[in-house]
């Protein structure tokens, strides 16, 4: 488990469903400071794992990050629309709403 991506996934489904990622753990019974512990490198019980995806309405395995990596070919994507896309994941949420706003502003401008 890379906890990193574990932490900015929770950050990542909290921000779509509105809500503050210590509220999200606090309310899914995880615990708020749950954060703060996979951070300073605590490894969370499997149960926590699958309480708080539970909560933010994901499986354990796109919280954990656990997705399979698209290739150019499953997806009919060129090799640099791949890297795009696997840069873009590695991204924040706060980085990729910045990221979408400057493609949107060239995109109108053509």
């Amino acid at each position: 488990m890379d906890a990193q991506v574990f932490v900015q996934n929770i950050k990542y489904y909290c921000n779509l469903k509105g809500i503050k990622p210590t509220v999200a753990c606090r309310e899914s019974g995880v615990g708020s400071s749950f954060i703060n512990n996979l951070e300073r490198g605590q490894t969370p019980s499997v149960a926590k794992v699958q309480m708080l995806a539970d909560y933010l309405g994901v499986t354990t395995s796109e919280l954990l990050g656990e997705k399979k990596k698209p290739t150019a070919q499953d997806d009919g994507l060129s090799e640099g629309e791949l890297a795009l896309i696997t840069l873009f994941r590695q991204l924040t949420p706060d980085q990729q709403e910045m990221v979408i706003r400057m493609v949107q502003a060239a995109a109108d401008k053509l």
